[in-house]
């Protein structure tokens, strides 16, 4: 493309450096974690970035430039670490080796998840993504997309921009799928502004078509207390009179057994004809591994996009994927775990997902808790 007028707002010249460069002011928040199966990682509820800005007026068409593998073309749009495992560290390296061309937007960009003792970065407004989405637009890059994920969004500014991206994604692909990962909190603790519920609830959630969450996120969602099964079939009742056709509930205590304590249940639903012995209505129930974990809930989201591509008439089989590719990563993270332990080492850093020693896992599972079907 041609470039007809240039304009740079407050670009800092470093030479010898690369050229030019905007620089920003770094940031940070607090956040604990505590992590079993999927889980995601905590982030500020709040925090305010300086940011220059680059902007250029171009001509042409890209969009040759954005058509879709065999697979298909993501947008996923959550936080991201420059050290370790979390958000979209999580989601682009699996869904690349399942055959995805992946463009990731970064809600945040930290220097390491906020389980460390101290962490810096920024935090993307509403505005710094929509003009990445005009960007992208008048390029013709927003054609070709086949998916969309989305996890952490910090502010409600953001969220909305979302919802209309979203819509305008829509407008080139009235088929995109939008897998969405509602991320809220976890154990009865918000994590982020608690507005942003409200705006899930009524501008987000009617417009996916497979929602992710877990199970307090379920709970204020649907605002009903989920404690047994059937309370939790009947939240993803309500969530499909919503809007999205698939529920996936990633992480839920219940009491169906007596060994509930050591174990954790994932329940998905859908209204979608499925294919031959596939049922609608299912559960995969799963052992706790006994470890400290982030970024399992990111990483969990994305291997259900990868796999329900794959088997898109058969979403229990995809989640029964999902969950074994996610086990085997997570016994793989574990036993490393233990191997540092026993050199003595110690230290959140030792207890990072151990993604790319775990390819054989990510692509060919081996399934060793099967989905029960519920009908």
């Amino acid at each position: 493309p041609r470039l007809s007028a240039t304009t740079i707002v407050d670009v800092r010249v470093s030479l010898g450096l690369g050229g030019p460069r905007v620089f920003r002011r770094p940031l940070g928040g607090r956040a604990t974690s505590r992590s079993l199966l999927p889980h995601r990682l905590r982030h500020p509820s709040s925090t305010k970035t300086s940011v220059a800005v680059a902007s250029a007026t171009c001509s042409g068409d890209g969009s040759q430039m954005n058509v879709s593998s065999s697979t298909g073309r993501a947008l996923t749009i959550q936080s991201h670490v420059v050290s370790g495992y979390v958000g979209n560290k999580c989601a682009v390296f699996p869904l690349q080796l399942h055959g995805f061309d992946v463009d990731p937007i970064l809600s945040v960009q930290f220097s390491n998840h906020t389980g460390y003792g101290c962490w810096k970065g920024e935090v993307m407004t509403g505005e710094q993504l929509q003009s990445l989405v005009e960007g992208l637009e008048q390029n013709g890059l927003l054609e070709g997309y086949t998916h969309l994920l989305t996890g952490y969004i910090g502010s409600a500014s953001m969220l909305r921009t979302v919802a209309r991206l979203v819509r305008k994604l829509r407008t080139y692909n009235p088929n995109l799928v939008y897998v969405c990962d509602p991320v809220l909190g976890d154990n009865g603790r918000l994590y982020v502004p608690a507005e942003l519920t409200t705006i899930y609830r009524e501008e987000i959630v009617p417009l996916a078509t497979l929602l992710t969450p877990n199970q307090f996120e379920a709970e204020l969602l649907t605002g009903m207390t989920i404690g047994s099964e059937e309370d939790a079939l009947a939240a993803c009742a309500t969530l499909h009179q919503v809007g999205p056709p698939s529920v996936v509930l990633t992480s839920l205590d219940l009491d169906h057994s007596a060994s509930s304590s050591s174990t954790i249940t994932l329940l998905g639903s859908t209204s979608q004809p499925q294919a031959e012995r596939c049922g609608q209505r299912f559960r995969i129930v799963v052992p706790r591994i006994p470890s400290y974990f982030t970024g399992t809930g990111d990483l969990c989201a994305a291997l259900l996009l990868a796999w329900t591509a794959k088997m898109p008439d058969k979403l229990g089989r995809a989640a029964e994927m999902a969950v074994a590719s996610l086990q085997g990563v997570l016994r793989r993270t574990a036993a490393a775990q233990a191997v540092a332990e026993a050199a003595g080492k110690s230290g959140i850093g030792c207890r990072e997902l151990r993604l790319v020693n775990s390819v054989d896992e990510l692509l060919h599972p081996k399934i060793t808790e099967e989905v029960t079907w519920l009908e």
